[in-house]
């Protein structure tokens, strides 16, 4: 007779491309210091959630993580030429990695 766990499952969406879920490293001056600590920032899809970051961080750069942090970027207002606007929001990530380690970024 087996023994059921009540927990629940972890259901991972794991998608084809993996760059469906990396859309771009994020470069600036912020995250430019950060890199030389071995903490790298990345834009994600919305949806992304860390496991599927640490996965896709493993398939495409080669290196495997210690550490995904996520963090929101929130929509802005804006004003160009007496218009208004948004600058739409989205997810980051910060990918933290073992010394010795590094992306190369292009």
């Amino acid at each position: 007779m087996a023994i059921l766990d009540n927990k629940k499952e972890q259901r991972v969406f794991i998608p084809a491309n993996f760059e469906d879920i990396i859309l771009q490293p994020r470069i600036t001056e912020k995250a430019s210091f950060r890199s030389g600590g071995n903490i790298y920032t990345f834009e994600v899809a919305a949806t992304a959630t860390k496991t599927e970051i640490k996965r896709a961080i493993e398939m495409i750069y080669k290196v495997s993580p210690t550490k995904v942090n996520i963090a929101q970027i929130p929509a802005k207002a804006t004003l160009s030429r007496g218009k208004k606007g948004v600058k739409k929001g989205g997810k980051k990530a910060y990918v933290y990695l073992k010394e010795g380690d590094s992306i190369e970024i292009v």
